[in-house]
């Protein structure tokens, strides 16, 4: 298989830290090549009902590492009947990447999450590198193919203490820059909100355009 055989996300994502909770948006395009292979991919998902992940990366790792993420958390409150913290599954992301980018594969295992979530210590966003690599984040972070231009609005509008839906309102303007942009991003956008009601989508939208010849 090709390079450009391979599904993949393309992507803008991108997640922000609020006064009151966290917002995760992406855009909702997948990309073969220069083939649009779907437009309508769900690339935020939620492991838990208080934790959301964003997904970039070849599809079918990102999916595989979620599903895997959805079943140790099962398993880990079946064993102890307690939840996991937002910094565990972070941890746990984290180790799950670094050992399935250096798997020996045909394939590159090339994925990269943004992780949201709330726990009895706060509410938290975390970057989870392509390499493994975990970092926590104070304001803002985007990931993907359209990252430069959703950070050029997300430098401009940012502000320390904003509230949900005001970033809410950003995340839509800096998804929306990317758009138009980038060619592997495109065909609509999701946002979730991650805060004391849990991990929940409040918003989606598809932009399909038609063309008459």
């Amino acid at each position: 298989m090709s390079e450009h055989e391979l599904l993949k996300t393309g992507t803008t994502t991108l997640g922000i830290v609020c006064k009151d909770g966290i917002v995760l948006a992406a855009d909702k395009r997948a990309t073969a090549g220069y083939l649009i292979a779907q437009s309508d991919v769900d690339k935020i998902q939620n492991i838990t009902d208080k934790i959301a992940v964003t997904m970039a990366g070849t599809v079918s790792d990102a999916q595989l590492i979620i599903r895997l993420m959805e079943s140790e958390i099962r398993l880990k409150q079946m064993r102890t009947g307690n939840g996991i913290s937002v910094k565990e599954a972070a941890n746990l992301m984290a180790r799950m990447v670094y050992g399935n980018i250096r798997k020996m594969s045909m394939i590159p295992g090339i994925s990269h999450f943004l992780m949201g979530g709330i726990d009895n210590t706060g509410y938290y966003l975390y970057d989870i590198y392509p390499d493994g690599a975990l970092s926590l984040c104070k304001n803002f972070v985007s990931s993907g193919s359209g990252s430069v231009m959703a950070y050029g609005v997300l430098e401009s509008h940012y502000k320390p203490n904003l509230s949900i839906n005001e970033g809410i309102q950003i995340a839509a303007k800096a998804i929306n820059a990317a758009v138009k942009r980038d060619i592997a991003s495109g065909d609509g956008m999701d946002i979730f909100t991650i805060n004391a009601d849990g991990a929940k989508k409040v918003l989606t939208r598809e932009w399909n355009i038609k063309i008459e010849i």
